[in-house]
């Protein structure tokens, strides 16, 4: 994809990444920091996140925190600011994916999935919003799916998660424009993440045989430009895929 910046774009934002790790959390973050925003990249997994801080440079800022402990994930906010002192743009990343037919699920991976991928994503930009409301400005971008645009079903419990977190970008965003703050969403089809260990061995086998997956970076490219536009000017909504992918 073409470079959507020249560099500086972000230069005096900060930027807060979660599931940024590796996979488009890490991506996201490394393109916001090359644009020259301060970005602190959170992630319960302390060793990668040293190393995606490493790779990044001087520019990251790494964040400990278990999401899915209610404490930890009521104190991203004040300890972002704790550490950058402010905060421009928040993408809520972290997820995780559960497929395969509904009748073999495990009950308690469900609640996991959905306390990550719709609970936090409410709790994380609750926590964040006042803080951008009171400085009239802020860019809040949540990672969807491909899987929220139509019944995949091969993934029934992850789909339903990303339709949820879709029709919340769009009501939040109705409330919180008129405070200069712009909210979207980016659904990506199948990328080449950690995430694609959990699907099925042969919707894998199918994808990569055909080249209908998408890289991290690739997403990262989008995100840039989504919060990289005018700000009179928000997209709300990213469906984004590999060209032969057949949907």
């Amino acid at each position: 994809m073409t470079a959507v910046t020249t560099g500086r774009e972000l230069h005096g934002k900060v930027a807060a990444v979660t599931g940024a790790a590796s996979g488009i959390g890490f991506a996201s973050a490394k393109a916001m920091a090359d644009a020259g925003a301060h970005v602190v990249l959170i992630d319960r997994d302390e060793k990668a996140l040293d190393k995606t801080c490493a790779a990044i440079g001087a520019q990251a800022s790494p964040l400990v925190l278990d999401l899915l402990d209610t404490k930890q994930c009521a104190s991203l906010l004040a300890r972002t600011l704790a550490i950058a002192g402010q905060l421009d743009i928040f993408h809520a990343n972290a997820g995780l994916y559960v497929g395969g037919d509904l009748v073999d699920a495990d009950p308690d991976a469900i609640d996991r999935m959905l306390n990550l991928n719709v609970n936090v994503v409410m709790k994380n930009v609750h926590n964040v919003l006042p803080h951008m409301i009171q400085r009239g400005t802020g860019d809040i971008i949540v990672t969807s799916s491909l899987a929220a645009h139509f019944p995949t079903p091969w993934e029934p419990v992850y789909a339903s998660s990303k339709w949820a977190v879709n029709c919340f970008v769009q009501t939040v965003r109705r409330q919180v424009f008129k405070h200069g703050i712009r909210v979207g969403s980016i659904s990506p089809g199948p990328v080449i993440t950690s995430l694609l260990a959990d699907w099925p061995a042969e919707k894998l086998a199918e994808a990569k045989a055909s080249g209908s997956l998408i890289e991290a970076s690739e997403v990262a490219d989008v995100v840039l430009f989504m919060l990289t536009r005018p700000r009179g000017m928000t997209i709300r909504d990213v469906v984004m895929m590999p060209t032969n992918f057949d949907l």
